[in-house]
């Protein structure tokens, strides 16, 4: 399995992870709140916002079109911490520590 596949494949499993623990939404935050240039958009949306309108479809764009990935990535510290009091969110956890590890961590 190259990279973009197993990519993909996490980004599936974060996404059905989010959706299992009930973080997945069905409405978009408003188009100010996607606009963020803090990290993480931080500011404006919460951890599984940002996984679910940020993160996995322009990590799926990059895939889907087979541009080149990041060199590195480290999000699964942000993730671990702020989603540390939600039950089970070591399952997202888990799969963004796979992902940070594809990328070099």
């Amino acid at each position: 399995m190259d990279t973009y596949q197993q990519c993909q494949r996490d980004l599936t499993e974060l996404a059905a992870a989010l959706s299992s623990l009930g973080l997945w939404e069905s409405s978009p935050p408003s188009s100010e709140a996607l606009s963020s240039t803090e990290p993480f958009a931080i500011d404006t949306l919460s951890c599984s916002q940002w996984l679910q309108w940020i993160f996995i479809p322009r990590m799926g764009m990059l895939v889907e079109n087979r541009l080149p990935l990041p060199s590195a990535m480290a999000i699964s510290p942000y993730v671990e911490e702020a989603l540390q009091g939600i039950d089970g969110h070591q399952a997202i956890v888990a799969v963004t520590r796979n992902i940070d590890r594809l990328f070099g961590e």
